[in-house]
């Protein structure tokens, strides 16, 4: 496929993130396609787009999370690109690898950022890393008392103790 031409999106996702990254894409000049459930098939972000794809299902799990029918949709209406919006599959590094590997374009980071964030203390390491300021804490492996109260003492009380996968708090 030849990537430097771009014409065609396909927004994996409803609801209004589908509106907005049409809406953009089309300011862009570039032709949208809407994927869509069974229930879905006359939402707004099924309406907006030049092109709908029924992904059947009436249920995300059936339609919107199955990452064949997605590019099998992208394949069939001609996109070359997919745009994940948020949430569903957009922080799903094996969804970014397989559009890869279809021929297609993943406009979002790379599997392997995707990886990375997907692990607190992985994040964590790699923006300290990059040199971005961080909220003072221990992320190392070591993970019995007396290297947490070290850390406490290092840190400053009160401390947080978080989990490194899982929910949006600051690690």
């Amino acid at each position: 496929m030849n990537t430097s031409v771009l014409d065609t999106l396909l927004v994996a996702n409803r609801g209004e993130i589908a509106c907005r990254v049409m809406r953009t894409a089309k300011a862009l000049g570039l032709t949208t396609v809407a994927v869509h459930s069974a229930t879905d098939r006359e939402a707004r972000h099924s309406r907006e787009a030049d092109i709908r794809v029924d992904l059947g299902g009436s249920k995300a799990a059936d339609s919107y999370l199955q990452i064949d029918k997605l590019i099998a949709a992208a394949k069939a209406s001609g996109a070359q690109a997919i745009h994940p919006g948020y949430g569903f599959l957009s922080e799903n590094a094996g969804f970014a690898r397989a559009i890869e590997a279809a021929g297609l374009i993943f406009l979002g980071p790379p599997a392997s950022a995707i990886d990375a964030m997907g692990s607190k203390s992985a994040a964590k390491a790699l923006m300290e890393t990059a040199g971005v300021p961080l909220v003072p804490g221990y992320h190392g492996e070591a993970q019995d008392l007396e290297t947490f109260r070290n850390a406490a003492e290092r840190i400053g009380y009160p401390v947080l103790l978080k989990a490194t996968a899982g929910g949006a708090a600051k690690a």
